[in-house]
């Protein structure tokens, strides 16, 4: 039998427990199992009337799967409490820990808040950096893809004033090496075409409006094209997303999270993938926040999770 991929339900106060079960009445779920709180799944199924059954066969009902963990307190959708940030962690854990096993093909995430899990006493700054931390993998690439164009972020979640003392050769060519690597493994390009995006405006101007490209970025660009790999840059942001531009390249290497994904979300918000390159199994995530200002009313769209889960399937299927 084929592995299932474990869908974690994030925020409990957020959108997912509504995106996932309409993926479910529309039959896209069949191959998946979500970790999380099935009395909040039943109570959701309950109380819109919905076709659905839990972990049971009904004739008149679609089933859904759930492998249970129990919120630590009280939920009500559109309002964060605090108790429950260990419980989203845990949601985490059990999945990435059975990815690790074996137990699943890859997992797929629905969205969390950072804020709140940081508000409880629990250092966290993104499911990228948790799941190279949980796994002991030393170094990720987090890279957004949609039928527009893929983004992989050189830095993540930093603050901007930290963006350039990180641009260091050993970070950009740990990251362009993985990034090479599963573009090759896991999305089968034998010779993938990169872009690499300068920090400053215009690439530096030649030097006159900064001193990465030239002392940083562009060195490793060209140790790499000496070995025969097919990379461009510096290249100046501001011109490199678009079309005509981009039709070149399998993947762009963005210097900052706001430089590369402000584009992708503009291109394609709510049809667009994040996954984490460069982990010992497969995770896709949607390409949006909690939304916990239309929680619980019907509106949100299941879109982009219905995306990660159709990559997290290509790319397992492949893996095997």
């Amino acid at each position: 039998m084929p592995k299932k991929i474990a869908i974690t339900l994030g925020e409990p106060a957020g959108i997912g427990v509504e995106i996932v079960t309409q993926l479910a009445l529309q039959g896209r779920l069949e191959d998946c199992i979500i970790i999380g709180d099935q009395a909040l799944l039943q109570k959701y199924i309950t109380d819109c009337n919905l076709a659905l059954s839990l972990n049971t066969k009904q004739a008149s009902t679609t089933q859904l799967l759930c492998e249970n963990i129990s919120c630590n307190d009280k939920v009500e959708f559109g309002k964060l409490n605090v108790k429950n940030a260990p419980y989203v962690l845990s949601l985490l854990n059990r999945a990435a820990q059975g990815c690790l096993s074996g137990r699943y093909g890859a997992m797929v995430t629905c969205p969390l808040h950072k804020g709140i899990i940081n508000e409880s006493g629990l250092k966290f700054s993104g499911h990228t950096e948790y799941l190279a931390e949980l796994s002991q993998t030393s170094k990720v690439v987090m890279m957004l893809l949609n039928k527009h164009m893929r983004v992989a972020l050189l830095t993540t979640h930093l603050p901007l004033k930290n963006v350039s003392e990180n641009i260091t050769s050993s970070n950009l060519t740990e990251t362009l090496d993985i990034l090479i690597h599963d573009l090759q493994h896991k999305f089968a390009i034998k010779s993938p075409r990169i872009a690499v995006c300068g920090l400053n405006p215009h690439a530096g101007e030649e030097g006159y409006l900064g001193m990465e490209e030239i002392e940083t970025i562009n060195p490793v660009i060209a140790r790499y094209q000496t070995k025969g790999h097919n990379i461009q840059g510096s290249i100046p942001a501001d011109t490199l997303f678009t079309p005509s531009k981009l039709v070149h390249y399998d993947a762009v290497l963005a210097m900052y999270h706001d430089q590369g994904l402000a584009p992708l979300k503009y291109a394609g918000f709510g049809q667009s993938v994040n996954i984490t390159l460069g982990l010992p199994f497969i995770r896709t995530s949607v390409d949006h926040g909690t939304a916990l200002d239309i929680a619980g009313q019907h509106l949100a769209s299941s879109d982009s999770l219905l995306e990660a889960i159709k990559l997290a399937r290509k790319l397992a299927n492949h893996a095997k």
